[in-house]
């Protein structure tokens, strides 16, 4: 059984000469080393309360503020105005302190009252510091002198080593858009997609929209911004993402890979002991707040941290009509050694246990979850797992770039780190660790809890700790001795009645059907990186970004509405905006590229294409996006009640191209000139739409991008695997100071 346990702190018998009280000394040193754990943990917590709530200033600060305030009273002067003699009229102390304690006492206060006035106000400045992003709009070489004097300021505020969450309470709020600039941009943003007559239907709609509800709705919107840390964030989650009743396998989750070219490792238990290890590392430098805060590339701007709150411990509950996000109490911060984590990996593998767990819509699993998994040994077992700081699956596949057949492979390995076999994942918790027959690894995570860059930088730590710190011996095992004291693992308990079989199966049909019908296709470009891109002054991304935008356009014919992920993390529980990348300004380029303008012409399109791209991103970065806007009027509207023709069809148009760059976050972390193998695959998505693609990608290095496409095998006019055509011979065209082909992006 789940709840029995092998060890306990001390026996007793009952015998004729009385009781025999045998005590297990071993157990009792591990009780009491839990209970020093434990409050050792408290204290930590207690002294990163106290170190963030002070940030910028230090602790330690105080000290100098009431050393200053005594020294300048014993020089027979009152820097306080006559207000610590006040404060000294109000303490109740005249019976039991000296006059000279009193006033020691009242400058005390006083001084601390100053302290934290001078916190509030270091702290209001760096807020409004922080508030001021018309940097990220200034062309390079040419910063304006309001710049020149912002950059120094936020250095100084920002000197101080500050801990995980330290910038959380400076961060500024994110405002809300006048909604006629919403609007506006918008229709500029369809206008290449729609034909003449169609563009004014949607123009008519806009501006009875913008002259009449959408006033009232805004005014609504207002009054949450004032009231709430951020007006999208709760609404975004809820229902986008709980509120969803479609399975989340393929639909919302999202996977990472392991290294393209390594593997650490062959041996599948000493992969998953050393990935768990680094996971458990990773976990308790959050609990510390130890990990730096992440900051804008290039800058000290931070970026805000409260998605990584939820990263371990947490699983997302289905309901009937709305699912919910639990965080669960994490019991101790220490870590069993990894030859200890590789022993209980080898005992479960000897188990050889299986546990259903399919992906269904909501609705069934719910319940199923509320009639079946709500008492007795189901509901232990279900918590056990909902509690865990993770889920790892051993699965019994090889997977990676490997055999006669490398680029199916890396295909097949996407599919399997996506969906699986539909019921060996855990899809509702934070996120799951695959370790495959051969050591391979991979990861799947749950959306709603957190955006990719958030995991990515989980998943580049744990890489690199495995692979340069933790290590393997000769023969591939994990180094390190077993402390054999610890405890064995224990297998989970289920009571699995014919009514739930039948609905497992049904689900795992549902699924099946999904995961089967999902084309996904991964390919690493070697042909140039963002070296080559920067040369010609182009940011690497726009030139991604067109470059699909091309390639759609000669896969189907014209243009579609493209979405884009942008974070807004300047902001203070950011999430996402939308980057529409399918702008006038690609769309005349691509245009002009396939009716055999001149180079020159498409060189000029091609920058202006590219500034713009650049331009849209950096306004979805500072809270001047279209999309998240739009989505909250229109959630406004439903809880009023009220219809709005407008809302309705811009939230009903499918994203047939949706794109992400998944960012390289900690390239200390990886030596690629003496490592040049270790290079991160980065990781994917299902498509949004049944009729689209979804295409991630990350920049590795100077001289390479990894791709992931995904489509629908039920749609015809979708394919993700096209061989990418490269040649310096054929016809070309030229970007900046640099000649391409025409047939660069055939078909991403």
């Amino acid at each position: 059984m789940a709840e029995a346990h092998q060890a306990v702190a001390f026996q007793f018998t009952i015998t004729p000469e009385g009781i025999d009280l045998q005590l297990s000394y071993q157990a009792l040193n591990q009780i009491y080393l839990s209970g020093v754990r434990s409050w050792k943990k408290r204290v930590s917590r207690v002294r990163n309360s106290l170190i963030k709530g002070v940030y910028p200033a230090s602790p330690s600060s105080w000290l100098f503020v009431a050393i200053g305030i005594l020294a300048t009273m014993y020089m027979q002067s009152d820097p306080s105005m006559g207000l610590i003699t006040k404060i000294q009229q109000h303490l109740p102390l005249h019976m039991s302190l000296s006059a000279q304690g009193q006033t020691m006492v009242s400058a005390l206060v006083f001084s601390t009252l100053l302290w934290l006035s001078l916190i509030l106000a270091l702290r209001f400045c760096l807020k409004l510091l922080l508030s001021y992003h018309q940097w990220m709009f200034e062309k390079h070489g040419r910063m304006s002198n309001t710049t020149k004097v912002w950059v120094p300021l936020v250095r100084l505020l920002s000197s101080r080593k500050p801990l995980l969450y330290s910038y959380q309470s400076s961060l500024p709020h994110l405002p809300v858009p006048a909604i006629q600039d919403t609007v506006s941009r918008y229709l500029e943003s369809v206008r290449p997609l729609l034909t003449d007559p169609e563009f004014k239907r949607m123009s008519d709609l806009a501006n009875e929209f913008e002259s009449n509800l959408g006033n009232r709705l805004q005014r609504y919107l207002k009054l949450k911004a004032l009231w709430a840390t951020n007006y999208v964030s709760d609404w975004w989650e809820e229902y986008v993402y709980l509120r969803s009743r479609g399975p989340i396998m393929v639909n919302s989750n999202y996977y990472g890979m392991d290294f393209l070219y390594v593997t650490p490792t062959s041996v599948q238990a000493a992969r998953a002991g050393n990935t768990i290890t680094a996971l458990l590392l990773y976990r308790r430098k959050v609990n510390r707040e130890e990990l730096k805060p992440s900051r804008v590339p290039g800058t000290v701007i931070p970026l805000c941290a409260a998605q990584c709150e939820r990263m371990f411990n947490t699983t997302r509950t289905p309901g009937v009509e709305t699912g919910n996000k639990h965080t669960h109490t994490q019991n101790g911060n220490d870590i069993r050694t990894t030859v200890w984590i590789l022993c209980c990996l080898h005992i479960i593998k000897a188990m050889i246990y299986n546990i259903y767990m399919s992906s269904p819509p909501r609705i069934p699993w719910a319940q199923m979850r509320k009639q079946y998994f709500s008492s007795g040994v189901n509901k232990r077992s279900l918590d056990i797992i909902e509690r865990a700081a993770f889920f790892v699956t051993l699965d019994d596949e090889e997977q990676g770039m490997r055999g006669d057949d490398p680029e199916g492979n890396l295909d097949r390995y996407a599919k399997s780190l996506l969906h699986g076999k539909c019921y060996d994942r855990w899809f509702d918790k934070s996120f799951s660790v695959v370790i495959y027959k051969n050591g391979k690894s991979g990861l799947n995570a749950e959306h709603s809890w957190a955006d990719a860059p958030t995991v990515a930088h989980l998943w580049e730590y744990t890489l690199a700790t495995d692979a340069f710190q933790l290590g393997y011996t000769e023969d591939g095992h994990c180094k390190g001795d077993v402390e054999p004291s610890l405890p064995q693992p224990q297998r989970l308990v289920w009571n699995i009645p014919a009514e739930v079989q039948a609905q497992v199966s049904s689900s795992l049909a549902v699924a099946q059907a999904l995961a089967d019908d999902v084309d996904c296709h991964v390919f690493p470009f070697r042909e140039f990186g963002k070296g080559r891109i920067k040369k010609c002054r182009v940011s690497p991304d726009a030139f991604i970004q067109i470059s699909l935008q091309l390639a759609y356009y000669r896969d189907r014919g014209g243009f579609c509405l493209t979405y884009e992920a942008s974070m807004t993390r300047l902001f203070r529980e950011g999430r996402t905006e939308t980057v529409r990348s399918c702008s006038n300004e690609s769309c005349a380029f691509i245009t002009a590229l396939e009716s055999g303008e001149t180079e020159e012409e498409c060189r000029r399109l091609f920058q202006l294409a590219s500034e713009r791209h650049q331009n849209l991103y950096r306004m979805a970065m500072t809270g001047a996006g279209i999309d998240r806007h739009l989505f909250c009027l229109y959630v406004v509207s439903k809880y009023l009640g009220v219809e709005s023709p407008f809302l309705k069809e811009v939230l009903s148009e499918p994203w047939r191209l949706s794109t992400s760059q998944t960012p390289v976050q900690q390239m200390n972390l990886f030596d690629l000139k003496n490592h040049p193998d270790f290079i991160s695959l980065g990781g994917g998505f299902g498509p949004v739409a049944d009729d689209g693609y979804g295409v991630s990608y990350i920049i590795v290095g100077e001289d390479m991008v990894n791709f992931h496409v995904s489509s629908k095998y039920s749609c015809s006019q979708t394919v993700s695997n096209v061989s990418v055509s490269w040649s310096s011979e054929t016809s070309h065209t030229v970007v900046g100071n640099h000649i391409y082909t025409r047939q660069y992006s055939q078909a991403f």
